[in-house]
């Protein structure tokens, strides 16, 4: 969990036993954000979640195995890519995708062009995408083992674009309030571009838009709007 301290207003300390200097923080960037969600409607979003989780997660077991054969004729390795990610109020937790890119993909990083603005990461031709990966992304179907995240309570249906580390290293102060919601599999960003949008200040304003028009049908509205999109690869590659 993150914890700002008065001896340290410019650091903050993750689960996974770093300190991460961050830009421009204040004292109480995070504990001070107020709650979005009344408790009752906040029950009524958890059992969205479980009950989406628990559909997801039958879907994707079904899935699995011929996913997992796939990836491995196509690109020998792990079959599960999983990474660190800032959640809601920035605590820490492992994300879990099937594995769209090559083994080694994170150490090459640095060798492929970002095509993207600001602090993410987007590049259209990755070459680092592996053939099997490439269907997976565009069918999204590399998220669905995220729906264990949702259902360990991590992650939401629904929400804010899971941000990492990285990224949470280099954060200006206006950036902290798409913290204040737990991240989801889908959300403003996946219905309205999903990897058509390269801006990340575009991306932090539908998260922070999708805090202002949040309830329980608005949740509802977006799962459905999802659908539509990945069955129609809008925005997708």
């Amino acid at each position: 969990m993150v914890n700002i301290s008065s001896q340290s207003a410019t650091s903050f300390n993750l689960e996974i036993a770093e300190t991460v200097p961050v830009n421009n923080a204040t004292l109480d960037d995070l504990s001070s954000l107020p709650a979005k969600h009344p408790s009752v409607t906040n029950l009524f979003k958890r059992c969205l979640d479980i009950l989406g989780a628990s559909v997801g997660l039958l879907i994707t077991a079904i899935l699995f195995v011929p996913i997992a054969i796939a990836i491995q004729v196509d690109n020998p390795g792990p079959i599960l890519y999983s990474q660190i990610r800032c959640g809601h109020r920035g605590k820490t937790f492992r994300i879990w995708k099937f594995r769209s890119m090559v083994t080694n993909a994170d150490a090459i990083k640095h060798l492929i062009e970002n095509e993207a603005q600001g602090l993410i990461f987007k590049n259209k031709n990755d070459p680092r995408i592996t053939r099997v990966g490439a269907f997976l992304r565009k069918t999204s179907l590399d998220e669905f083992p995220q729906f264990l995240n949702v259902l360990l309570g991590d992650m939401s249906l629904v929400g804010t674009r899971p941000p990492t580390v990285d990224e949470v290293m280099s954060y200006e102060p206006h950036h902290w309030e798409r913290l204040n919601v737990k991240p989801g599999i889908t959300g403003e960003w996946q219905v309205h571009g999903r990897s058509s949008v390269t801006d990340f200040e575009a991306i932090v304003g539908m998260d922070l838009q999708y805090q202002l028009k949040w309830s329980v049908f608005y949740d509802v509205r977006l799962i459905f709007e999802t659908v539509l999109a990945v069955l129609y690869r809008k925005g997708a590659y």
